[in-house]
């Protein structure tokens, strides 16, 4: 599926993480979120092709997401490494949240 920043329920994730940010970091507690776009799966793959090339049109990097595209910058926000980081919302969607 997909949908990231832009889809339901987005808003209340980025509200969420902003405010549990924010009531954390005291504690040194950091709150991130990923918004992921549309990733491969079963359901993208089953698309038909008009759908497909539709939503593809929308992505800058022309692909939909693997697995692999989305856990890595969710590794990185659980990691020391983004121990500075916090009430952050890392659009992993090829660029669709750009808008076009």
């Amino acid at each position: 599926g997909g949908g990231g920043r832009g889809g339901p329920g987005g808003g209340g994730v980025e509200g969420l993480t902003r405010s549990l940010a924010r009531e954390l970091a005291p504690r040194g507690i950091t709150v991130n979120a990923v918004a992921p776009g549309f990733v491969t799966t079963a359901m993208t793959a089953s698309l038909p092709d008009h759908i497909r090339t539709a939503y593809l049109e929308q992505i800058p990097l022309g692909r939909f997401a693997d697995v692999a595209d989305i856990a890595g910058p969710a590794v990185f926000l659980a990691s020391p490494a983004a121990a500075y980081v916090t009430g952050a919302i890392l659009g992993v969607d090829g660029g669709m949240g750009m808008g076009r």
